[in-house]
């Protein structure tokens, strides 16, 4: 197998993976609160990311670090896994599955605008319709197809939803400044934000009260959304000749997504919701090929 075979072949996996996760979500949603998920999924992804660096020889490198780094990495895990979980989770429990996953989609259009104030970057009109054409499609989701009255199905499910692609934006703009190896970071940004997580349930909720089919779902999220699912798109974008050919795979995600929430989760899926998330990758794809070579793009839950 070349290594541009082995480049789709995680690439594929990944996109797969991430295609699971609504529906994922949704399901242990049903057994657990958003912290108890939370809470038990990032002690999964912890201990996955502990065996991904082990067998990858790289645990020596958390000696190196200093307390600048650890106190960045504590930081970066406030944001990430705590707040965006915590906000993306909510959205999740309010919201139909098909709605929150196109919702949290537009993070990478969300970073766009983000990138104008903190990474001093300029935006071109090509930009300014891919935000217009995304959110459009933000509007045909949120109303399910009734642009005109502009009746939200629920307003803070949406503003959640939203507002989860800001703190994840955020993160990943801060994030790019960190120049230790991704998975050892991810690790670290995981271990330090499970204070803030198990002191949150422990404060709004009960870290165990658990049912079996709660736990499996836990189980599911830290080992896939939250853990190897990184590690396998790390690997294909080491291993491709094209960055912007991989990353286009990504595309085929959301999609996917509905399919595997109509089937697992047994929603309805409307022609809004189609329309909707047409929109928003249209709108993203002209986004993305504004930048030259294409970027690397990760996709969230």
């Amino acid at each position: 197998m070349t290594r541009q075979q082995k480049a789709y072949l995680y690439a594929a996996a990944s996109v797969l993976i991430w295609s699971t996760v609504a529906s994922a979500f949704k399901l242990s949603l049903r057994h657990l609160s958003t912290l108890q998920l939370l809470l038990w999924a990032d002690i999964v992804s912890i201990l996955c990311l502990f065996c991904v660096l082990l067998g990858q020889k790289k645990l020596g490198l958390l000696k190196s670090y200093g307390m600048r780094a650890f106190l960045r990495a504590a930081a970066l895990g406030f944001l990430n896994p705590f707040l965006y979980y915590t906000v993306l989770f909510a959205a999740y429990d309010r919201l139909p599955a098909q709605e929150a996953q196109p919702l949290n989609y537009t993070w990478a259009i969300t970073l766009s605008l983000l990138s104008i104030p903190l990474l001093k970057q300029s935006i071109g009109i090509r930009e300014i319709l891919a935000i217009f054409i995304s959110y459009s499609g933000v509007v045909v989701i949120a109303t399910q197809g009734n642009i005109f009255i502009l009746q939200f199905s629920n307003g803070p499910g949406v503003l959640l939803a939203l507002g989860s692609t800001v703190i994840w934006a955020l993160y990943w703009i801060y994030n790019t400044r960190d120049k230790n190896d991704p998975v050892a970071g991810l690790f670290l940004n995981f271990v330090f934000g499970l204070p803030f997580i198990l002191a949150a349930c422990l404060i709004f909720s009960d870290p165990f009260s658990l049912s079996l089919p709660g736990l499996m779902g836990a189980l599911y999220v830290g080992v896939f959304e939250m853990g190897i699912t990184f590690v396998f798109w790390l690997n294909a974008l080491k291993l491709t000749r094209s960055t912007a050919r991989v990353s286009s795979l990504i595309f085929f995600s959301p999609f996917l997504s509905l399919v595997f929430i109509r089937f697992f989760v047994g929603e309805d899926i409307r022609i809004s919701t189609i329309a909707g998330l047409l929109l928003i990758v249209a709108g993203t794809l002209l986004q993305q090929s504004e930048k030259k070579g294409g970027g690397e793009f990760v996709a969230t839950g």
